[in-house]
C-alpha cells in the first residue's frame, strides 16, 4: 500500500514552491521547460551573476524540478507536474478580473448552476480554468 506523501527526499511542498518563488528562478525554470539547454547558454540569456545562477539552478536541482545531462538541463516528471500546475496558476492571473466578475455574480446566491456554467463557458475563454470552476461545485 502506498502512502500520501507530503515530503519527496525531504523536500515538501513549500521548499519545491520557494525554489521558482522568484521571477528569475522562475524564468530560468520556464525557460529548461521550453526545451533542453545548456548551461552557457542559460547562464548569458538570463542576465544571473555566476553566483545567482548556480544558486538557482542548484536549488531546482535539489527539489528535483530538473536535471542535468550532459551540461544540458531539463525537466524531470516532477518538474514536469509543476510547470503545467504553473501554466494553470499563470491563466488564473491573466484571468483575474473575468474572475473577479465570475465571484460577483456567484455571491448573488441566486443562480442556478446551469447559468453558472454557462456564465463561466461566455466570459473565460481558456478551457482549463474553465474546467476547473465548472467542476469546483
Amino acid at each position: 500500500m502506498i502512502k500520501h506523501m507530503s515530503h519527496i527526499e525531504g523536500y515538501s511542498l513549500g521548499d519545491i514552491i520557494r525554489s521558482i518563488s522568484d521571477s528569475k528562478s522562475l524564468d530560468l525554470f520556464r525557460s529548461i521547460a521550453k526545451g533542453n539547454m545548456e548551461s552557457e547558454e542559460l547562464k548569458e540569456t538570463k542576465g544571473l551573476s555566476r553566483k545567482q545562477y548556480y544558486s538557482r539552478t542548484s536549488q531546482l536541482l535539489k527539489t528535483g524540478l530538473i536535471k542535468r545531462t550532459k551540461g544540458n538541463f531539463s525537466l524531470t516528471s516532477l518538474g514536469i507536474i509543476v510547470y503545467h500546475a504553473q501554466l494553470v496558476i499563470e491563466a488564473g492571473v491573466n484571468n483575474y478580473w473575468k474572475l473577479k466578475a465570475i465571484d460577483s455574480i456567484d455571491s448573488s446566491g441566486e443562480i442556478v448552476e446551469q447559468e453558472r456554467v454557462k456564465i463561466i463557458k461566455t466570459i473565460l475563454d481558456d478551457n482549463t480554468v474553465q474546467n476547473i470552476l465548472v467542476a469546483q461545485r
